[in-house]
């Protein structure tokens, strides 16, 4: 069986920095389990064929959890340098350094998971379109509209051979 992580991360005070929140609660939800609450990470909740997580930030101690699974999305905000609205790309081994302390880039944490514990863990990472970080709560409805394609997405990658049967069923 392979066992899939899904890491959505950020700040859910600053808007649609949250968006990884909304989008593992929505995973969560179509997986017919319970939302978490933005006191909850997760981690109780771990030892299924798909697991979520709800972080602040991403830090060095996730690298041996991380070695153990096959396939970690990392879901997040990004601002608009990017063009895409969703933009999907493999996550390469390596570690960095970053000006900010304590964070980490999803690649760093799996070069750590690789070299420290073994592990073998393809890395996605799964940046949505945020159009407001101010302070407060609530995704801008630009963001928000987002969330149903990176959803869909997260468990295309997560479950590619169930994806495929409902993809074949449908063009029939």
């Amino acid at each position: 069986m392979k066992k899939t992580l899904v890491i959505g991360f950020g700040n859910v005070h600053r808007r649609d920095d949250g968006v990884g929140f909304v989008v593992i609660n929505s995973v969560r939800e179509r997986l017919g389990r319970p939302p978490l609450d933005a006191e909850d990470d997760g981690f109780d909740d771990l030892g299924h064929e798909i697991d979520t997580l709800l972080l602040h930030q991403l830090v060095p101690d996730m690298a041996e959890m991380i070695a153990g699974y096959d396939l970690v999305i990392f879901v997040d905000a990004h601002v608009g340098i990017i063009p895409e609205l969703l933009r999907e790309e493999e996550v390469i081994a390596r570690c960095e350094t970053t000006t900010v302390p304590h964070q980490l880039h999803p690649r760093t944490v799996l070069a750590l998971a690789h070299q420290l514990y073994g592990g073998q863990s393809r890395g996605v990472l799964l940046s949505i379109r945020g159009h407001d970080f101010d302070f407060g709560e609530g995704l801008s409805t630009q963001t928000a509209a987002l969330v149903p394609a990176a959803v869909n997405r997260v468990l295309a990658l997560a479950r590619p051979s169930k994806w495929d049967l409902r993809v074949e069923s449908a063009a029939r």
